[in-house]
């Protein structure tokens, strides 16, 4: 058993256990099209959110970490990346099935976990202002907000939709 992998309870006590484990190669065709599933909120993009190509080329940077049911369903994942001595955590991704029961907020622990057995003493979130429903989430979790940067999508936005930004926000491990 890999040490990464872990049981951990639901913040919700509906939800039942999940299984966390770092992503392998073999994942990546059923993970491509969860994430694309958890982000079809964000229709000001071209395309889909993510593709193999794309997700394939972040593993290359960092790992993504999956949640999974006691059957080996796919619940959700995160992305982390080192960026030392800080960590960063991205696309958060929850089955639309499976959102609203804390999953999230499980997948968030875990990765700050994760990155601070690496060693990082902080984590970094970035947060398209466009998303006005996040940044409150995040702040319960203790992130703050840092920086206002340019958004730099990893395809195009689709025509008429103006640039926007990211909101930075941050937490202390």
């Amino acid at each position: 058993m890999n040490p990464m992998d872990q049981t951990v309870p639901p913040k919700s006590q509906a939800a039942p256990p999940l299984r966390i484990r770092p992503a392998t190669a073999a994942d990546i065709p059923r993970l491509v099209p969860m994430i694309n599933a958890a982000f079809i909120v964000e229709t000001f993009l071209e395309g889909t959110r993510t593709d193999l190509d794309r997700l394939c080329a972040y593993m290359l940077k960092g790992e993504f970490l999956l949640a999974e049911d006691a059957s080996g369903q796919l619940i959700g994942s995160i992305y982390t990346e080192l960026r030392p001595p800080r960590g960063y955590l991205g696309m958060l991704a929850i089955h639309p099935a499976h959102q609203r029961a804390g999953h999230g907020s499980t997948l968030m622990a875990a990765g700050e976990k994760h990155l601070r057995g690496k060693g990082c003493h902080a984590i970094d979130i970035s947060v398209i202002e466009w998303r006005t429903e996040l940044p409150p989430i995040y702040r319960k979790l203790g992130y703050v907000d840092t920086a206002i940067q340019d958004f730099q999508p990893s395809q195009k936005l689709k025509p008429g939709v103006p640039p926007c930004r990211v909101i930075v926000m941050s937490k202390p491990l």
